[in-house]
């Protein structure tokens, strides 16, 4: 019997054009999947009820006869901070608890658009405030490599969701690494286009200069298909980018039929690689950039100073930005409302037993160092100053890219950890996005894939590419071939030996 759960999305979409399989089929197959795993995964907050009846519409219209979109009938997953007037919206807070928005995220309407059936929303840190999905409000999300792990965060139901074969693609947000550290916990590939590419209209705004929407998926091809369908301007969000983008399936499959590096120019970043960095991981990554070698690519050492600086830098910007974002949280408007004992509480009164209440505990760290830094007398010696640092990062790559083609780096800097191992250091959980902020902060693409399994524990290891603004396509085109020469090198696909969940964990 066909397991439509083990086939990528491109493979789904071929099945369903040649009538081979239907959407009924597909959705129920994953819809049964996520009966049997999530109570081990918990990758789902909201499964969505109309799925089957919206697979038998796709079907009907099909075989009527009727021109639909190629991806009509495929299912996805997504991220519960992008708003959807028929599921919750929660961003993973308890502040938000049965929240329905009354309208769609730009994404998400390009995904109905496009025929695509939601199955639901998945679980993150709460406002999308952490790298493990520990500090979700409804509970954290299991890896399904390792029950007793973490897939990543803050996008870590998204990832396992789509680890989990739970769903073919999910839709993901990162702001410093949220899709990408996922990615490489869970084996996942995972994109964060250029910042503009993908309108932010109808995401809940965590940093707004750095928040940006993309695809996690099986492969890298897929993840092109999800973004092909996502990217383009929105007169409704002021950074989208005007001018339209090319297709970056054709450039993912072109490569994929005719794999090759030959003449790349690939940048090794100085400061990250470091003997900081789990040996394992990074004697892996220097095992893929001699195997690139090895296929024609050109190796090249990159000094980037003020990459040491990222994470400082970031972890300023980002509590500033979500302070005033998640002000608008005031108990008034829409969301929970918390009432003091007493018939004489104030407006003030109310907000502040309702923030006390709904928010946790990273979320209150964050607006508490966010309003600090903001304040009259530190506002440029702490605010001002990381957007310096900023600038400078950007000069980084700037000169970087005058000299290569891509940038490579480990996707985090050590394999998935144990569920609660950080909980209590932050700034241990901090370092967790060391190799991704940088991106984010300049607001260049970043892609990353697996580079096959760990020798030591067996789980997923992470590479990350990197490319000028809007060198998007650039990344599906190397990513591609890399991802034949990986597969080739590490022992085939890392998706396919994921291991089975079952109701006490995985095996």
């Amino acid at each position: 019997m066909t397991d439509f759960t083990r086939m990528s999305a491109t493979e789904l979409v071929a099945l369903m054009a040649r009538g081979e399989a239907s959407s009924a089929d597909i959705v129920t197959a994953h819809l049964d999947r996520i009966h049997h795993v999530e109570p081990t995964i918990h990758a789902f907050l909201h499964v969505a009820d109309k799925a089957l009846e919206q697979a038998g519409e796709v079907d009907r219209r099909r075989a009527a006869g009727e021109t639909l979109p190629a991806t009509a009938g495929l299912p996805f997953a997504v991220k519960d901070v992008l708003c959807t007037t028929d599921m919750p919206t929660t961003a993973g807070s308890k502040i938000l608890e049965g929240y329905y928005p009354p309208y769609d995220a730009t994404v998400v309407t390009k995904c109905r658009a496009a025929g695509l059936i939601s199955l639901g929303k998945t679980n993150m840190d709460e406002f999308a405030m952490g790298s493990s999905t520990e500090h979700s409000g409804y509970g954290p999300t299991a890896n399904p490599w390792d029950a007793t792990r973490t897939p990543g965060g803050s996008g870590g139901g998204s990832a396992a969701a789509v680890a989990a074969c739970e769903a073919p693609i999910a839709l993901g947000s990162d702001t410093g690494g949220s899709i990408r550290q996922p990615s490489a916990f869970t084996g996942t590939v995972g994109f964060k286009p250029t910042y503009g590419g993908v309108s932010r209209y109808g995401v809940i705004a965590l940093a707004s200069s750095l928040d940006q929407v993309g695809p996690v998926a099986r492969t890298v091809t897929d993840a092109a298909l999800l973004q092909d369908i996502i990217a383009g301007h929105d007169p409704h969000d002021s950074t989208s980018i005007p001018t339209p983008w090319p297709s970056m399936v054709d450039a993912a499959v072109a490569a994929a039929r005719n794999p090759s590096v030959k003449g790349l120019k690939v940048g090794r970043i100085k400061q990250l690689d470091t003997d900081g960095f789990q040996p394992s991981v990074r004697q892996r990554y220097h095992e893929t950039l001699e195997m690139l070698s090895a296929e024609g690519a050109e190796i090249i050492d990159i000094d980037a100073p003020h990459f040491d600086y990222a994470v400082s830098a970031y972890y300023l910007i980002l509590p500033a930005e979500a302070s005033s974002n998640l002000a608008k949280f005031d108990s008034v408007r829409f969301g929970l409302r918390v009432t003091p004992e007493g018939g004489d509480a104030t407006v003030e009164d109310v907000m502040a037993a309702t923030r006390e209440a709904g928010f946790g505990d990273e979320v209150k760290r964050r607006i508490i160092l966010g309003t600090y830094a903001l304040s009259a007398g530190y506002y440029d010696a702490y605010y001002g100053s990381a957007q310096k640092v900023r600038t400078l990062i950007q000069q980084d790559f700037t000169s970087a890219f005058r000299k290569v083609d891509v940038l490579a780096t480990p996707a985090a800097p050590h394999t998935a950890f144990r569920l609660g191992e950080q909980l209590d250091d932050p700034l241990a959980m901090y370092a967790n996005d060391m190799t991704t902020i940088p991106a984010n902060l300049a607001g260049v693409p970043g892609l990353a894939l697996p580079m096959g399994l760990d020798p030591e524990n067996g789980l997923p290891i992470g590479l990350q590419l990197m490319a000028p603004a809007h060198g998007d396509r650039r990344l599906f085109e190397v990513g591609a071939a890399m991802e034949i020469f990986v597969n080739a090198a590490f022992g085939g696909p890392v998706w396919s030996r994921v291991p089975e969940v079952a109701a006490g964990g995985a095996k």
